[in-house]
This record gives structure tokens, C-alpha cells and sequence, in this order.
């Protein structure tokens, strides 16, 4: 899930920029949520600290009130998530050559004096950014697609244990190493967009990369969170062979 950032010292317009993305990620069911909204940089910066292997969208103001502007903190942000997205909202149009200056890279500069456009530039934005987001996923790692509540999620397919039927119809649960997810689906399909996966039963679909034990005596397999699951008598040796 991509995180997003605010930083923007003037609470009206912070409130604003909060309702407007929110209702779009919301609208547009996207793979993101606020992670933070703030008029303290810092509180980025420590976030970042804290979680170095995040890739976000920041949309950040000029001035903020702070020894550091926005400029300043889009070039520590920069230093610390090179592949982040960063959108300046801001009065101050004139400072825009200093995002060159500091090697900033934004994505956007949006001048808060042309207020019938900033919607639609945040929003032109976020589709931007979330595309790029899974782009960039597909490209590091296989992702799989699921759909929840109406939301697309994406999961890494080596966080997957395995996946399951669920007693309600046309309903699949995702076993990852600490929580389950039911989502909408059938295990036929789950198995064609997951060729890495191996149909050990009629019920189950599960990731070998993940196996740690296999129980003949009770036709079993045990994942390497311990959880268990069932695999039949014909298809025990296809899965020894696998692993």
C-alpha cells in the first residue's frame, strides 16, 4: 500500500488537502491511505527514520512555519526515498527553481491562488503516483491482486502461506504469515494468476516457497508460520517433488 504524506502548517488548507485525497483514494478504491498528516516536518522525517524502506507520496507546502522549509524537507525526503513522489501545494510560485536547485524532483508545483484547480491537479497526482507504485511493484517483486470490499489489493506473492475455500460461496481466504484476508474469487482462477503455486488439493492452493514440512502420515503441510494444510493422496507426490 503506498503511504501518503501531508505537511502543511495552515490547518484550513491542511484540512482540505486531507479531504480531497481521501475521498479520491476513497472513490477510486486505490491501493494508498494517509499516513500522516502534520504542520511539522520533522514528523516526516523521524517516520522515515523509523520505516527506511518507504516509497510515498508527499505533498508538502513552502513555507511551513519551521527552520526548514518545504524545499528543505523534499531534499531530505529525497535522500531518504529516492523513488517517493513529491507534490508542492503552496502560495509561493516564485520559489518553484529552487526544486531544481535542491535536486527535489516534484512531480508537481500547485499554486494555492487558483483554487478551482488544485483539485484536479491533487487528483491528476495520485493517479500518477499509484500508477507508477504498481509499476514499480510488478517490476521488484510478483505481486497478486486481490479484491476487498470493493478495493484492490496488492500482496507480495511471497508473503502468500497459501490459499484456501471459504464456507461462504465464491469466497477464497489469503493466508499470509500473521492475518488472513477473504476476498471474492475461485481457487481456479487464484491458480492461473499464481503459476509459482501448486493445487495440493481441491480446497488449497499453496506457495511452495513457504513450505517447511510435509506430513505424510496425516497428509498435511506445514507452512512456515505453522499453519497446516490439507493435500491429497494424489497429489502428495507432485508436492514432494516441488519442494
Amino acid at each position: 500500500m503506498l503511504p501518503i504524506f501531508i505537511c502543511e502548517d495552515d490547518l484550513a488548507q491542511q484540512q482540505k488537502i486531507e479531504k480531497i485525497i481521501r475521498n479520491f483514494v476513497m472513490i477510486e478504491n486505490l491501493d494508498m491511505e494517509i499516513t500522516l498528516v502534520t504542520d511539522n516536518p520533522d514528523d516526516i522525517l523521524n517516520y522515515l527514520e523509523e520505516n527506511p524502506k518507504t516509497t510515498g507520496l508527499y505533498f508538502l507546502d513552502v513555507d511551513l512555519g519551521h527552520e526548514l522549509t518545504g524545499i528543505g524537507l523534499g531534499a531530505r525526503i529525497r535522500k531518504k526515498d529516492d523513488l517517493g513522489k513529491i507534490i508542492y501545494i503552496t502560495a509561493h510560485g516564485q520559489m518553484s527553481h529552487l526544486t531544481f536547485t535542491y535536486k527535489v524532483e516534484a512531480l508537481d508545483y500547485i499554486l494555492k491562488d487558483c483554487p478551482d484547480g488544485i483539485e484536479q491537479r491533487i487528483r491528476d497526482c495520485i493517479k500518477i503516483a499509484h500508477a507508477s507504485y504498481l509499476n514499480d511493484q510488478s517490476k521488484e517483486k510478483k505481486i497478486y491482486k486481490v479484491n476487498v470490499e470493493d478495493r484492490v489489493t496488492v500482496i507480495d506473492q511471497d508473503d502468500i502461506m497459501f490459499i484456501s475455500s471459504s464456507d461462504v460461496p465464491h469466497m477464497l481466504i489469503l493466508h499470509l504469515d500473521n492475518s488472513h484476508i477473504d476476498f471474492s474469487g475461485s481457487l481456479k482462477e487464484a491458480e492461473a494468476a499464481l503459476p509459482d503455486f501448486y493445487r495440493c488439493h481441491k480446497s488449497y492452493l499453496v506457495n511452495p516457497k513457504n513450505v517447511r514440512e510435509v506430513h505424510k502420515s496425516t497428509n498435511e503441510v506445514e507452512m512456515v508460520n505453522e499453519e497446516l494444510a490439507l493435500v491429497s493422496v494424489r497429489k502428495m507426490k507432485g508436492l514432494i517433488n516441488l519442494i
